[in-house]
């Protein structure tokens, strides 16, 4: 594997690090077509690197060839980069630039279906012979209806609404598909497709990728047998039944781990998973050593002292006995959270709610993950429906619940003018209306900013072992809207106070043996003065959406 250059962090950056995601088609477009590409983000390594944000690695989302019905994660190939986001010889660029300036590369694997026009599926839906025909889930019908309609062997459903299972005349057969009917489930349980699978996994590795995310990796195994899954009351197909055999099956933990040893045939390299409909107990389970899964308590959390408390509590009832935990408050699928948790309060400075979620994201115990965009307090964009690029959004049944993921994609403002330094062309999704003050170049000159206000507290939590490794207690006093909590590693305290109400709030500093006052390192309000020393006993005044970070004296 070629080295990590200058990276401030060995094998256990998994652990103390920072990861930045990357939604490769708004990130930055080189060649003027308006569709973000590799080229692009190589040219912007400086703002990820040491003399920019810091961040430790860089999680690309699909650059696989795709039709492009669900942004990418509709594969059609998994060994080879989309010639829209640029050349293999791009890609081995990238790997060794990022590298470089100390950053690793993890992919995005979308291994638990393929596009409907990848090699595989076109060979399997052909015929029931062949190399690839008992590579996906097929079943013949159960009956035939009164319309000479086929019924489905099972009661299984889409997340998208209505019946999971879609007829293929030319086979004869019904094919399973969790999501889109152009994403066809593969069959894990056919030894040629882990395989297939394992040896795209190792060729990724050979060109120097140091990690992967894996795209809803718990549906992989579906019960040998596919019986019904039980019913209960829901909103949704979906939601009405219990999923004991389309998910979470009892030998998924070994065929994880047979992808997993893969991985640790060299140290420093990881992986997470994408729980699909799981809670934070579900996610600890699944977590073993550099392998993380993502849990939902913190993305799907309130702006407000109860549910963000609770939410800490859930994690860390979870992730014990060493299981190390991620940090995630929005992604490719989720509203930003600088526009979600000002939503959820009515909030009017969202500005000041990205300030207050940055000390969240990057004080509290786990790896966290960072958005592209959520640096400079991006918020969600409205996009019309006739430009909406988000195809499932419109394919949902009648009373299930869901939103278009356009808001949350759209392309990175890197300075002031045409194209907002994002392309020379027509970007392919519209600009946020605030691109002018909101952009890179802008905020890097705003001591102020969201950008700087991230670019500090990165560097803050880089140089203080607590806040990478350290334990977490969080304060028992439950009364108020301030979230206090503290992390420790010997010889390092910090204390993290976060005021989540509307009003200014005051906390009462205790004295602690041995111990002489607290050290402020970090404040988002202008008038905080790091360096500056409180003693034990004082109270100290929050405003609403303030946060502090202290370093206790000994």
């Amino acid at each position: 594997m070629p080295p990590v250059e200058g990276a401030r962090f060995g094998d256990d950056w998994w652990q103390r690090g920072v990861i930045y995601q990357v939604y490769p088609r708004s990130f930055a477009d080189s060649d003027g077509d308006g569709v973000g590409d590799l080229a692009g983000i190589i040219d912007h390594l400086d703002h990820l690197g040491p003399d920019g944000l810091g961040v430790d690695a860089i999680w690309l989302s699909p650059i696989y060839p795709s039709p492009g019905l669900d942004g990418g994660y509709d594969v059609a190939d998994h060994d080879r980069v989309d010639p829209v986001f640029g050349s293999e010889a791009m890609f081995d660029r990238l790997v060794a630039e990022a590298h470089r300036r100390g950053i690793r590369i993890v992919l995005d694997l979308v291994m638990n279906h393929t596009s409907d026009a990848h090699e595989w599926f076109e060979t399997s839906r052909a015929s029931r012979d062949g190399p690839h025909a008992d590579w996906y889930l097929w079943r013949d019908p159960a009956s035939i209806g009164d319309g000479g309609q086929p019924v489905p062997p099972n009661n299984w459903a889409s997340f998208f609404g209505g019946s999971g299972w879609e007829w293929e005349p030319r086979r004869g057969q019904l094919y399973f598909h969790t999501f889109m009917v152009e994403q066809p489930e593969l069959n894990w349980r056919h030894p040629g497709v882990e395989e297939a699978q394992f040896r795209m996994v190792r060729g990724w590795l050979a060109r120097g990728v140091d990690g992967f995310r894996l795209d809803v990796f718990n549906l992989f195994l579906k019960h040998p047998d596919l019986p019904s899954n039980p019913t209960r009351a829901g909103r949704g197909p979906w939601d009405r039944q219990v999923h004991l055999y389309d998910r979470d099956q009892p030998d998924f933990p070994a065929l994880i781990g047979r992808f997993r040893a893969i991985l640790d045939e060299e140290p420093g390299r990881m992986s997470v998973g994408e729980l699909f409909d799981g809670n934070a107990e579900t996610a600890a389970g699944l977590t073993s050593g550099s392998h993380l899964v993502f849990d939902w308590a913190l993305i799907e959390a309130s702006w407000t002292a109860p549910a963000i408390r609770a939410a800490i509590e859930e994690r860390e009832a979870a992730f014990r006995e060493g299981r190390w935990p991620t940090v995630v408050l929005s992604n490719h699928d989720r509203p930003r959270h600088a526009s979600r948790l000002a939503d959820t309060v009515g909030a009017g400075d969202t500005d000041a709610v990205a300030r207050a979620a940055a000390v969240l994201l990057l004080t509290v115990r786990g790896t966290p993950f960072l958005y592209y965009g959520e640096e400079l307090g991006m918020r969600d964009v409205s996009i019309a429906p006739e430009e909406s690029v988000d195809p499932p959004t419109f394919r949902f049944s009648p009373g299930t619940q869901w939103w278009d993921r356009s808001a949350c994609r759209t392309p990175m403002p890197w300075a002031p003018g045409p194209g907002s330094g994002f392309s020379n062309g027509r970007p392919w999704l519209r600009l946020g209306p605030d691109v002018e003050e909101r952009n890179v170049e802008v905020q890097l000159a705003d001591p102020q900013s969201v950008l700087s206000t991230y670019r500090r507290l990165l560097a803050l939590r880089a140089a203080t072992p607590a806040l990478q490794l350290g334990s977490l207690r969080l304060d028992p006093d439950r009364s108020g809207d301030i979230v206090a909590y503290t992390r420790d590693v010997p010889g390092q305290r910090i204390l993290v106070l976060l005021n989540l109400g509307r009003a200014d709030s005051d906390w009462h500093l205790s004295a602690t043996e041995g111990q002489s006052g607290w050290r402020l390192r970090f404040g988002t309000a202008r008038a905080a003065a790091p360096g500056s020393v409180v003693a034990n006993g004082a109270s100290l005044s929050l405003g609403p959406n303030e946060a502090v970070v202290l370093e206790a004296i000994g």
